[in-house]
């Protein structure tokens, strides 16, 4: 070893006075018997290899992601915790040994700060994770010098939804990673073409984090503000678990507002039942709505929530004004209305004989006696026999107009409630139908839902 390098530091001065093209290409040769640690701690040596120079005038580096665990801390959150192992490869040719195919690679973990490493920094709209400093997991070198490093990061992500069809919209996560000191002419990043650049690890782990879709790419003025760096982006998108919305708000909901029409089939008599349905529906209601918004982030945009919760309302509160009115309508004997109609019903002849008059043209004389007293004692003085007869049978259609109109006001009661019972409920499933292939298919289609804009 001694020999060796004696040799290597003849060599190394050789190189002082030729060009750095001839001394990067050149092997250095170690026997069998020389371990990695003697092999590196040469290789490093601070008088042949400066840690703070780049390896080429341009440092090309092969850059791809492993997700390792996604997760949520709720279904609602617009947070997602992501971990992931950085694998980044590039080109050292003063690394280069021949050690006669003793070691596939060298394992330089105890000299990762004596090697030069790219200074990779992360944008992203969130926060890193204990540990801040990422832990480094593997640095190898293999023998042409190229040199294989892996770290693992955690990051908690800020993510963007389209909160106006929540919960039917897809969170987007993008981060970027760029050169914190490297304009893109001293170091390149570019996704790896031997792997894919992002890709799930076979053990994935995820939990409340439905990932739907992944992009990597070059950054844009959307990504980075630092103008001529090297910068690679990646785009998650995630999607919601339906099924617990559906289970949490829109069945509950469908129940109670159909239950709330429940009380069209039951008889208008039957007060306090009706009463007890229409407001114990609202009420149900309105305890499940405030305990599922107490999830929600505090954002006035919700406008799908916000349309459901209104218009199940809306339909609630309608079914007990529907029964409000009908109710009334079928009670009106006591109202002021009925007892003025009443008293003026009560100077009216008899119908019985009205109906006698399709089978006689002739009147009773009791009847015609009783038709002339509603007509004042000072109207009659002067008026001829057929005036008599005119006026009294004006008297006559009033009578039968107001007795039709009391007799018609439960009868309009029970129409109502008949045709309550089919309107109410077309109305809302057509809205449920419209609703749903609104937010569920048509705007959870659109580009601006899988696209970051």
């Amino acid at each position: 070893m001694r020999k060796l390098h004696w040799r290597s530091n003849a060599f190394s001065s050789l190189c002082l006075l030729l060009s750095g093209s001839f001394c990067s290409a050149t092997y250095e040769s170690f026997s069998k018997g020389d371990t990695d640690k003697q092999i590196l701690d040469y290789l490093v040596d601070p008088r042949r290899y400066d840690y703070r120079v780049r390896p080429n005038e341009q440092t090309l580096i092969n850059v791809s992601v492993v997700l390792l665990s996604l997760s949520s801390p709720d279904e609602s959150s617009l947070e997602y915790e992501v971990e992931f192992l950085l694998h980044q490869v590039w080109y050292d040719p003063r690394l280069t040994y021949n050690d006669r195919g003793h070691y596939r690679y060298l394992n330089g973990m105890k000299h990762l700060h004596r090697i030069w490493t790219p200074d990779t920094y992360f944008i992203t709209h969130g926060d890193f994770k204990e540990p801040l400093m990422p832990i480094h997991l593997a640095l190898q070198v293999s023998p042409d010098g190229k040199v294989f490093h892996t770290q693992r990061r955690e990051v908690t992500l800020n993510c963007e939804g389209n909160l106006g069809i929540f919960p039917f919209d897809n969170p987007k996560c993008p981060f970027s990673l760029e050169s914190i000191s490297h304009e893109n002419s001293e170091v390149q990043f570019e996704w790896s073409t031997l792997t894919p650049g992002l890709q799930d690890a076979t053990s994935l782990r995820k939990h409340n984090a439905y990932l739907v879709k992944n992009e990597t790419g070059l950054c844009d003025e959307r990504h980075t503000w630092r103008g001529n760096y090297s910068c690679l982006t990646v785009l998650l998108v995630f999607t919601r678990d339906k099924s617990y919305y559906y289970t949490a708000v829109y069945v509950p909901g469908t129940l109670l507002v159909t239950s709330s029409f429940l009380s069209f089939w039951l008889d208008i008599n039957a007060v306090p039942a009706r009463v007890m349905i229409g407001v114990t529906a609202m009420l149900n209601f309105c305890t499940t709505t405030n305990s599922f918004r107490s999830t929600l982030p505090v954002v006035s945009d919700l406008t799908a929530m916000n349309l459901w919760d209104g218009i199940c309302m809306f339909f609630i509160y309608a079914s007990l004004l529907e029964f409000i009115a009908v109710n009334y309508l079928y009670r009106n004997k006591e109202s002021p209305l009925y007892n003025t109609t009443q008293d003026s019903l009560g100077k009216c002849p008899s119908q019985d004989r009205y109906r006698r008059r399709g089978k006689s043209d002739k009147i009773e004389p009791q009847a015609r006696s009783s038709e002339m007293e509603m007509i004042s004692p000072s109207s009659t003085d002067g008026v001829s026999e057929q005036d008599k007869e005119i006026s009294s049978t004006k008297s006559r259609f009033t009578c039968l107009r107001i007795s039709k109109s009391l007799n018609s006001y439960p009868v309009l009661a029970v129409k109502i409630d008949k045709v309550s019972k089919l309107l109410f409920p077309v109305l809302f499933f057509i809205f449920a139908f419209g609703y749903f292939i609104n937010y569920a298919v048509v705007q959870t289609a659109e580009e601006e839902n899988w696209e970051l804009t």
